[in-house]
């Protein structure tokens, strides 16, 4: 199951790496960044509910916190990228990757954080 999980939460961040970093590059947010913010939530969402199947619960450390954090940011993120999308909202199509990049950055946190304590 830790690997699984950690397979999941590693696909997790190819795809929400993905859709943030060619909204960047491209400077304009588009439906298929959308569909890779999308896929990134759901993957961590799922890999972090095997790992909460692993440890019965959350852990409120600052690996748990932060990652409910990060999921949390996620889900806002995803929600508002399809809010910007349906209203055709060029102002935030064009400057959406400031937010995707703030996010992306919030979410390694908990996704390096069990390396950085591992360490200690």
């Amino acid at each position: 199951m830790t690997a699984t999980s950690s397979v999941i939460i590693s696909l997790a961040l190819l795809f929400y790496s993905i859709g943030v970093w060619s909204e960047r590059i491209q400077g304009k947010l588009k439906v298929w960044h959308l569909a890779f913010f999308w896929l990134g939530l759901v993957c961590d969402t799922w890999g972090t509910g095997l790992m909460f199947d692993m440890s019965e619960g959350m852990t409120f450390d600052v690996h748990g916190i932060t990652g409910l954090i990060a999921i949390v940011l996620m889900f806002a993120h995803a929600i508002w990228a399809t809010i910007v999308l349906v209203r055709h909202d060029e102002h935030w199509i064009t400057r959406f990757h400031k937010l995707s990049v703030a996010v992306w950055v919030i979410w390694l946190i908990p996704y390096f954080s069990p390396m950085f304590f591992a360490l200690g």
